[in-house]
């Protein structure tokens, strides 16, 4: 900083505050400090500045980068939040395993981020949450809700969004409606075979349990379990994916086997994907909203880390039902 200062004929209080943005500095100053950074490849050491003001200015987001493609769009949308809240991101891949899930939150924490956004792994409720709020770390539990009353938590509506998926379909004319559902241990599966439930029971129709497949949440096993449903002495005439992963295996597997989307078989599913209008025939689905709920939880976390002995929240953001052609629905 001192090089930096000399450089451009100023003082160092002048270069910190063109740095941190603590004060107003006339444009002709500004520039010539910004000129001899970038001559002297400078930068400010963000762990001393924190030692000396008690904030990183950072917040750690700890996710699964495999474990849905959405989530990808998810992360976009809280690094444009937290940016414009003068916040940079740091990000592990928690690989969707507790053992790892709770060394990256550990390794975030050594980094001394202000907050963190957590997308829970199956085992979290009994490891990295319980730990979380005993050290009382400001955090926001991202897309699965374990539980409210636990932390602030922000995700989708998914009980009555699936309910929905079976009532259009019922409404078709199906009585045989087959599930392919998420991995075990996700709350975000169990809310969705809840809402299946849900629509069935709506619907005045018996619940087959032999029409729930597991599809594991990911594309191969979901293929798998489209394959076992259609093998059934009285198959499914229509099946939900209630995941977008799940959606590409249930589309792999029909196609495979000669199964015409829309005309032999009605599919929809919970999610939304970029190319959902591309396919033949169009996809039904149920569209989550991704921003609101990235936006949101940078938004919780703020809050939280402003006041943190505020009761903990819990948010549920509506799905948006995206009506196309797979569901056998004419044009």
């Amino acid at each position: 900083m001192r090089d930096v200062a000399q450089l451009a004929g100023v003082s160092i209080t002048t270069v910190s505050h063109v740095v941190n943005g603590t004060r107003a500095v006339a444009d002709e100053t500004r520039y010539r400090v910004l000129d001899a950074i970038a001559a002297t490849g400078y930068t400010g050491n963000a762990i001393a500045r924190s030692l000396a003001t008690g904030g990183t200015r950072s917040l750690g987001v700890a996710i699964s980068l495999v474990a849905n493609p959405y989530f990808s769009e998810l992360i976009q949308a809280i690094e444009g939040e937290a940016a414009r809240a003068g916040y940079t991101l740091l990000l592990v891949d928690t690989h969707d395993e507790s053992e790892v899930e709770q060394a990256a939150v550990r390794a975030l924490r050594a980094r001394r981020v202000e907050g963190m956004l957590l997308t829970p792994s199956p085992g979290a409720a009994d490891t990295v949450v319980p730990e979380l709020r005993q050290l009382k770390v400001p955090t926001v539990l991202v897309d699965r809700l374990p539980g409210a009353g636990l932390l602030d938590q922000v995700g989708p509506e998914n009980v009555g969004a699936t309910a929905i998926l079976v009532e259009h379909l019922v409404d078709l004319g199906h009585r045989r409606i087959g599930l392919v559902a998420g991995a075990a241990g996700l709350t975000t599966s169990s809310e969705r075979v809840h809402g299946y439930r849900l629509g069935l029971r709506r619907a005045g129709l018996e619940l087959d349990e032999d029409l729930m497949a597991s599809g594991g949440s990911a594309v191969k096993p979901a293929e798998v379990a489209l394959r076992r449903l259609l093998s059934l002495p009285s198959p499914p005439t229509a099946v939900i994916a209630a995941n977008n992963s799940m959606m590409v295996g249930v589309l792999h597997a029909s196609r495979e086997l000669g199964v015409r989307v829309g005309q032999d078989i009605a599919v929809v599913g919970y999610d939304e994907v970029e190319w959902a209008d591309l396919v033949d025939p169009p996809l039904t689905t149920m569209a989550q909203p991704i921003a609101d709920i990235g936006r949101t939880a940078v938004r919780m976390l703020l809050s939280r880390i402003a006041e943190p002995e505020q009761p903990p929240r819990t948010v549920r953001l509506p799905a948006k039902f995206m009506h196309r052609n797979s569901c056998g629905c004419p044009t």
